[in-house]
């Protein structure tokens, strides 16, 4: 039997080479407190100046000619990325499609109540697809479905806006609103 490896967190770390893993012969040093530090210079050199700061040398951009590295503690530096990947990853704020169903017969009142939802979701930040789903042969009052979805997108007109216009698919005609900014 095999282990589940969908439940496991799989965590990609970035691979940096440091010291005697730099393979170039000339590297280019950022970021050092010794102004004369900075520049590019053989990685003997480099590495001379790493071990006497008691540090590591860190390649930061392999891809760059010669490589950019940094005279770092590669644990600090390593502390510092998951951090900064951490912080990152909070600022973000993943927008979800939100749906309100309708029939072209809705009354009023349910017509309000499913209003004051997407009032709830436009204020989390959300989209909102207000569809309105024909059966059977209620398919005729196409022109009522399409009122519908322009009366419900004129009622948010204050805080939302039309991101794509009633739109007929199969038995179902949708909209899309997006909070405004």
């Amino acid at each position: 039997m095999q282990p589940n490896n969908n439940k496991r967190k799989v965590e990609e770390t970035i691979k940096h080479r440091i010291n005697d893993g730099i393979l170039s012969d000339m590297v280019r040093i950022v970021g050092s407190t010794n102004p004369d530090q900075n520049g590019i210079f053989p990685i003997k050199q480099a590495l001379a100046w790493a071990e006497e700061a008691d540090s590591d040398l860190v390649e930061i951009t392999a891809n760059a000619n010669p490589p950019v590295c940094r005279i770092i503690d590669y644990s600090k530096f390593k502390y510092d990325l998951k951090k900064r990947e951490k912080e990152n990853k909070s600022k973000q704020h993943e927008v979800i499609l939100k749906e309100i169903r309708f029939s072209p017969n809705t009354d009023e009142h349910d017509f309000n109540f499913k209003l004051s939802h997407a009032r709830k979701f436009f204020a989390e930040g959300n989209k909102v697809k207000a569809m309105v789903v024909f059966m059977g042969r209620s398919i005729v009052y196409r022109h009522r479905g399409e009122e519908m979805l322009n009366q419900f997108a004129s009622a948010l007109e204050d805080i939302a806006k039309v991101e794509f216009p009633p739109k007929m698919e199969g038995k179902r005609m949708h909209l899309i609103l997006s909070p405004k900014k």
